[in-house]
C-alpha cells in the first residue's frame, strides 16, 4: 500500500463519470489526499443559439458543486424553461435540446469569456471558482473537436442531434472528431499524469466519453507512461450497459457490451494499451480469467453507484487496485 495520500489523475465523461468523480473526491477526502484532477471529455461539445454548451464539464461541475439535477442526470436542479421556450417561439436552437435557464447563464457566462479570448481551461478554472468543488476540472483539450456520428446511410450527424434527438436510434457506423489529430491537451493536463501517483478511468461511454480524451495527441502516450498505476471501471455490468446507449457505440466499433471487451479494447499497458487493472462487477466474476488474459489485472468489485457511499466504496476499490 502506498505510505501517503496519493495523487490522482480522473478521466471522466457523462453522469457515469460525475457520480464516479463525486465517489473519489470522498474518498480522498477521507484520507486527508491532494484534490484530484478531472479530465473531462469535451467531444459532446456544441454551438447552440450562439453559445457554447460543454455537457460533460458543466454535468460534473454541477455534480461536484450540489447543484445537479439528480433525477434528470443532466442540467441544474429547480431549473426553468423560460428562455428555451421563448427560443422555440423563435424557432430557434433545437425544439428536442432543452437549455435551462440556470444552465443557459453558465452557457452564456462560458461563451463571453471565450470571445474575451480566455482557452476553455481558463473557462473551467473561472466556473470553478463559484463554489468549492474539492477538485480541478480541466478539459481535455482547448481545441474544438466535437464528436460527429457517421450513419450507416453514409450521412453524418453532430453527436448531440444522434444522441439526444434520435436516442440512437440511427444505426452509427462510426465516431468521428474533426481536427483532432492536430489537437493538444489541455494546459496542465500531461503534467497532472505524470505527476500522479494513480490515473483512473471513471465507467463513463468508452467509444463516446473515453475514446475523444485518449485520442487527443500525448494523452495516451502519456498513460503508458504514467508513473503509478492506471485503473479502470467497467462501464458494463452483467453485459449491459448501466446507463445511456454505450451498447449502440461498441458495436459501431466491433467490439462486444462486456466487461472484458472493453478491457481488450483499452488494452494492457503491458502491451501497447492503458491499463494495469480492470473492476468488473461481482455480476461479471466469471469473466476474470477473460481480463487477466489480455494482460490486465482484473479486481472484483460492487460498481453499482446507488448512492454516495457506494460511490465513495468504489473509488476505494479503485484506489486500492493501484496499491493505496
Amino acid at each position: 500500500m502506498g505510505s501517503s495520500p496519493p495523487r490522482v489523475v480522473v478521466l471522466a465523461g457523462g453522469v457515469g463519470g460525475s457520480r464516479f468523480a463525486l465517489g473519489v473526491r470522498a474518498a480522498l477526502q477521507r484520507r486527508s489526499a491532494p484534490e484530484p484532477t478531472l479530465v473531462v471529455n469535451t467531444g459532446d461539445d456544441v454551438w447552440l443559439s450562439g453559445v457554447r454548451l460543454q455537457p460533460d464539464i458543466d454535468s460534473i461541475l454541477y455534480a461536484l458543486a450540489g447543484v445537479n439535477d439528480t433525477a434528470r442526470g443532466w442540467g441544474r436542479e429547480g431549473d426553468t424553461e423560460r428562455v428555451n421556450h421563448e427560443l422555440q417561439a423563435w424557432g430557434a436552437g433545437w425544439p428536442w435540446f432543452t437549455l435551462g435557464d440556470l444552465d443557459l447563464g453558465t452557457h452564456l457566462a462560458r461563451t463571453g469569456w471565450l470571445r474575451d479570448g480566455l482557452t476553455p481551461t481558463r473557462v473551467a478554472a473561472k466556473l470553478s471558482e463559484r463554489w468549492p468543488l474539492g477538485a480541478r476540472i480541466l478539459p481535455m483539450t482547448d481545441a474544438e473537436v466535437d464528436t460527429w456520428v457517421v450513419l450507416a446511410d453514409g450521412s453524418r450527424m453532430h453527436f448531440q442531434e444522434w444522441w439526444t434527438r434520435h436516442r440512437a436510434h440511427l444505426e452509427p457506423v462510426a465516431f468521428e472528431n474533426p481536427g483532432i489529430d492536430a489537437a493538444s491537451p489541455a494546459t496542465g493536463v500531461l503534467e497532472a499524469i505524470a505527476e500522479s501517483d494513480v490515473v483512473l478511468l471513471a465507467p463513463s461511454n468508452p467509444v463516446v466519453s473515453i475514446g475523444p480524451i485518449l485520442d487527443v495527441p500525448g494523452i495516451r502516450d502519456a498513460l503508458r507512461a504514467a508513473p503509478g498505476a492506471v485503473v479502470g471501471v467497467s462501464p458494463i455490468i452483467g453485459g449491459k450497459v448501466v446507463r445511456g446507449m454505450a451498447d449502440v457505440c461498441l458495436s459501431a466499433i466491433g467490439v462486444d457490451t462486456s466487461a472484458a471487451a472493453v478491457a481488450g479494447l483499452y488494452g494492457a499497458r503491458a502491451g501497447s494499451g492503458i491499463l494495469d487493472s480492470w473492476l468488473i462487477a461481482e455480476e461479471d466474476a466469471d469473466l476474470a480469467s477473460a481480463v487477466d488474459a489480455v494482460g490486465v489485472r482484473a479486481v472484483v468489485a460492487p460498481l453499482w453507484m446507488t448512492d454516495a457511499a457506494a460511490s465513495a466504496a468504489l473509488a476505494n476499490a479503485a484506489l486500492a487496485a493501484a496499491g493505496f
